[in-house]
């Protein structure tokens, strides 16, 4: 399985009070739900979250319970964005840790389990967190450090930089931390249509699901060109498989009213 990774804009303040604020009084997720307008549909979805979040042991890991779960919630609320196969927990410079911010740095002791990783170690786990100076900090650097920038530059390589640029200065207008994640919405490049999500699509950023989808087809095209066979053949009959089980099903057409296609 590949991975799919997305960037959340998300302060310290919201992740304790949309998501462990809520775990000491689920009724908050009413009137979270009408200051943010937040639909029924999504309301349901907020609440599973919440109550898988509760049943969480304290051996678990964080990065695959409650860090990926504040990532599904914040998607709730506002504007994420997708990157096919490139995280900043893939980089291996050390140069790259004094923008990150720790867990146990983030939220009591109390609300930790016993296993932090502070970075994405499989499929359906949050990854690193940039607190909101860091995310100043960063893009300042990508302008003037020509490591830090070529380090970047390789990760998010085919144009997907334009896509984690694009997060970095979303967070920075709204004065916002960044969470990485991955498996929160798993687009489906032959079909956009057919699409996954535990979060809200409608607040998926389009730009980095079409620049997957670009790159598949052309794949795609150039092993139908090798093998000889008519163009299209493959890509009809590519059979997408999504490992998450979904607890409600997704409002259908969002990529075709997104997209017009």
């Amino acid at each position: 399985m590949g991975w799919d990774i997305s960037y959340h804009p998300i302060s310290e303040k919201q992740i304790n009070e949309w998501y462990f604020d809520v775990h000491k009084n689920i009724h908050l997720i009413e009137k979270l739900s009408i200051e943010n307008n937040i639909e029924d549909f999504y309301k349901e979805k907020y609440i599973e979250t919440i109550n898988a979040g509760l049943e969480t042991k304290k051996d678990a890991i964080f990065d695959k319970t409650h860090g990926y779960y504040i990532a599904v919630i914040q998607g709730f609320f506002q504007k994420f964005f997708y990157t096919r196969g490139a995280a900043l927990s893939f980089i291996e410079n050390p140069i790259f840790d004094k923008y990150y911010k720790k867990w146990e740095e983030l939220v009591s002791k109390e609300q930790l389990t016993h296993n932090i990783e502070n970075r994405i170690i499989e499929n359906y786990c949050s990854g690193v967190f940039i607190p909101y100076d860091k995310v100043v900090k960063l893009l300042d650097d990508y302008s003037s450090n020509t490591e830090i920038k070529s380090e970047i530059d390789n990760l998010f390589s085919h144009n997907r930089i334009d896509v984690f640029l694009k997060a970095l200065n979303f967070a920075k207008v709204n004065t916002l931390g960044l969470l990485e994640a991955t498996e929160v919405v798993e687009p489906n490049p032959t079909n956009l249509n057919s699409s996954s999500c535990y979060s809200n699509l409608y607040n998926c950023d389009p730009e980095g699901p079409m620049l997957y989808k670009k790159a598949a087809m052309e794949q795609i095209a150039a092993i139908e060109k090798q093998q000889n066979v008519k163009k299209g053949t493959i890509a009809s009959n590519a059979e997408y498989k999504v490992r998450n089980i979904e607890k409600k099903k997704e409002k259908q057409g969002f990529w075709k009213k997104l997209f017009g296609k």
